[in-house]
């Protein structure tokens, strides 16, 4: 990646300070010493708002970490933590010098305790439990609190593979009521029972595998990102693996055979055959197919992978475009082949932006639907897809069709490119300042629209929710600053307001090629101002008409998190459009309001979103089986009641442009994947408001 101005100078400085830490080759232990170094420094250097690392950060960070690698309670005794808790005011100083003791000692520790769990839960699944006893496990780790002793911990456990079993024999018991009224034939309560055990032994059989596969990288990167947490949320330690999969969600792209993979106890199975990629156009290798053994080339050796880690298969499979790599995989019948696969550049379609024609509520009028999952981008090529050229392609679709008005869909978008939600947002305005960016040390940065081009310029509606952060709340807030549409959407957005950068920790460290690569940090290196000199860290973005959900009355997003970053505001920018204004956003909102006062789904939504208000704090589980079943038979009537909310069609005659039909009918499941999406928005209460808010709009105007 390209540095610019000081932060260029600031890495170069970093590269001769740890050279002259670290002049000879290292081992393992030094390795992770220049890691912490290394990401300390880039910390302390880059980082939006540094924090001194002293005694109270020492006190944050154990809190933190001890609350996160054992949150449920159930590995580490009080005993392990009397001997942790020695170091609660040493971790700045360890910090600071590179050490791991504190580290390593938690690390044996949860290792212990993992071992101890490996031997209680078979023993106690041998025997059938008694579910006439009247007494409760509390799920809340921290409600809970640490066992005293191996007994107590024991005694954990006991109850949680009890209400394990439990949920499954009361699933099976249901299911076996209704078989038995349909007349099958049905298996006593001690079959049924004991059935419930070998499940919830064999999940844990998995579960303890799993955990056996976690790496001691795993856990350094884990005690990492506890430091970085303690700076803001977002600023982060990425081993190599977890920055090439973060690169992938962020391009919708990659490089490799396009199949979707999981594990399947020892194995690694395929899960979905990406269309019109290689696995796609080979149709050699299918879903459910088990991958045995992987070899690379048309001649390389072959690797048995079984027993491995997922991300290490995948970082077998996957490899530059044009390359071959082989695959000895098993079929469902259980029958082996051997396949052979030319690796080629897949596109994960789902990450992109995609629309449709909805019929308005006006006769004879027609509204176009954008729904765009993220600001993606593909920095590594210049002909790759991003998100903006993407909207402006489906903006000229619907403009070639007709409609009326917009909506772009931003619910659920966690944000992308900052540069990608400037372009955008100039697709929509001739041109002007989008959004300020802000160093700690300088004076803010005005990214502008500078192409007086405009792509569409009628009535627009943003919809968004409490998911839709960071790259989407500039948007939405660049459209409601220039009152060029309305933004429609729960009480507020995620309130993200902060821009990060990657930084390869390889370039700060001169030489020692054999302990790289070393991995990336994410830096929160800025925070972003609306053009009113507004920050949305924490606050988010206030939507002019507000759709209740069923998080309408508990706190979401930033605010949730630990250590945000604080709410700021600096000085506005002039800015000006004159392509559309919105007018009178009050009256559009009360209008809204007074639909949804009498519409039955937004008033029981409310009412649900009270129910899990009053409900959430509730965390204690009966291990009586018939008082569970009354208890779950009631949940799952309320669940069901408000699932049928979103059943019935609301919108009718949603389709899509004429210029995706050739795209979409190419595959089978293309064409299934499109009436899922179609179905999905048929039935979407919050898209049919928005539309009568938006025909609200162009009546007003």
């Amino acid at each position: 990646m390209k540095f610019r101005g000081p932060l260029f100078f600031s890495v170069v400085a970093l590269t001769f300070v740890l050279a002259a830490f670290y002049p000879q080759p290292v081992d393992n232990s030094q390795k992770e010493a220049v890691i912490m170094r290394t990401v300390l420094t880039f910390l302390n250097q880059l980082h939006y708002s540094p924090k001194d690392i002293n005694d109270d950060f020492s006190k944050d960070l154990y809190d933190f970490y001890m609350d996160r690698i054992d949150g449920t309670r159930r590995y580490l005794t009080q005993s392990d933590i009397e001997q942790l808790s020695v170091y609660e005011k040493l971790l700045d100083d360890q910090i600071n010098t590179g050490e791991y003791d504190f580290f390593d000692l938690s690390v044996d520790l949860l290792d212990k305790g993992i071992k101890k769990a490996e031997s209680f839960y078979p023993e106690l699944l041998a025997e059938p439990f008694d579910f006439t006893v009247k007494e409760h496990f509390e799920l809340d780790g921290e409600k809970r609190g640490y066992a005293k002793n191996d007994e107590e911990l024991r005694e954990v456990w006991r109850k949680m593979m009890k209400y394990e079993t439990m949920t499954r024999l009361a699933r099976k018991l249901e299911r076996q009521e209704q078989d038995k009224e349909k007349g099958k034939e049905v298996k006593t309560y001690e079959e049924l029972e004991a059935k419930s055990r070998e499940e919830v032994r064999d999940m844990y059989e998995g579960v303890f595998k799993r955990i056996g596969q976690i790496k001691r990288m795993d856990r350094l990167s884990f005690y990492l990102n506890s430091i970085t947490s303690l700076f803001d949320p977002h600023s982060n330690y990425y081993k190599p693996i977890d920055k090439e999969n973060f690169d992938i969600r962020m391009s919708g792209k990659l490089e490799g055979i396009g199949a979707r993979l999981t594990n399947d106890g020892e194995y690694t199975q395929v899960s979905e055959i990406v269309t019109g990629g290689p696995a796609w156009q080979g149709k050699e290798l299918d879903e459910k197919d088990l991958i045995l053994k992987v070899a690379q080339g048309e001649e390389g050796d072959w690797i048995d992978v079984a027993g491995w880690a997922l991300d290490d298969v995948v970082q077998q499979i996957r490899g530059e475009k044009g390359t071959v790599v082989r695959l000895t995989i098993r079929k469902v019948d259980g029958t082996q082949e051997e396949i052979s696969i030319v690796r080629d550049v897949v596109n994960i379609e789902e990450t992109f932006a995609r629309s449709l024609i909805l019929d308005g509520n006006e006769p004879g009028s027609k509204v176009g639907y954008i729904f765009l999952p993220s600001f993606y981008a593909d920095f590594d090529d210049p002909d790759g897809r991003f998100a903006a050229k993407d909207v402006a392609v489906e903006l000229e679709k619907l403009k070639s069709e007709g409609v009326d008005g917009v909506i772009l869909d931003l619910r659920n978008n966690g944000g992308g490119s900052l540069m990608e939600v400037v372009r955008m947002s100039g697709l929509f305005i001739e041109r002007g300042p989008i959004v300020q960016a802000k160093y700690r040390t300088r004076d803010p940065e005005i990214y502008r629209d500078t192409d007086s081009k405009v792509v569409y310029d009628g009535p627009l509606a943003v919809m968004t929710n409490g998911f839709s952060a960071s790259a989407s709340e500039i948007l939405a807030g660049a459209i409601q600053d220039y009152n060029r549409g309305v933004i429609v959407g729960s009480k507020a957005t995620f309130g993200k307001g902060t821009v990060q950068r990657f930084f390869p920790l390889d370039r700060a460290v001169r030489g020692m090629d054999d302990i790289k690569p070393l991995g990336e940090i994410k830096l929160t290196t800025q925070k972003f101002f609306r053009i009113t000199g507004e920050s949305n860290q924490l606050q988010g973005i206030i939507p002019d008409v507000v759709l209740p959900d069923r998080y309408h009355y508990i706190e979401t997003g930033e605010r949730e998190e630990d250590y945000p970053l604080a709410w700021t505001e600096i000085e506005p920018v002039p800015y000006d459009q004159s392509v559309y204004q919105v007018e009178n956003t009050q009256a559009l909102a009360k209008q809204s309001a007074q639909r949804l006062s009498q519409n039955s789904v937004f008033q029981e939504i409310l009412a649900s979103a009270k129910d899990l208000e009053k409900d959430r704090e509730d965390s204690k589980y009966s291990l009586h089986l018939e008082t569970y079943r009354a208890e779950l038979a009631e949940q799952k009537a309320e669940s069901k009641a408000f699932s049928a909310l979103f059943d019935n069609v609301v919108i009718s005659g949603a389709k899509n442009p004429s210029a995706d039909m050739e795209m979409i009918n190419a595959s089978e499941k293309a064409k299934a994947r499109n009436k899922e999406f179609i179905e999905g928005v048929e039935t979407d209460v919050y898209i049919k408001e928005t539309i009568q808010v938006l025909q609200d709009m162009e009546k007003a105007s």
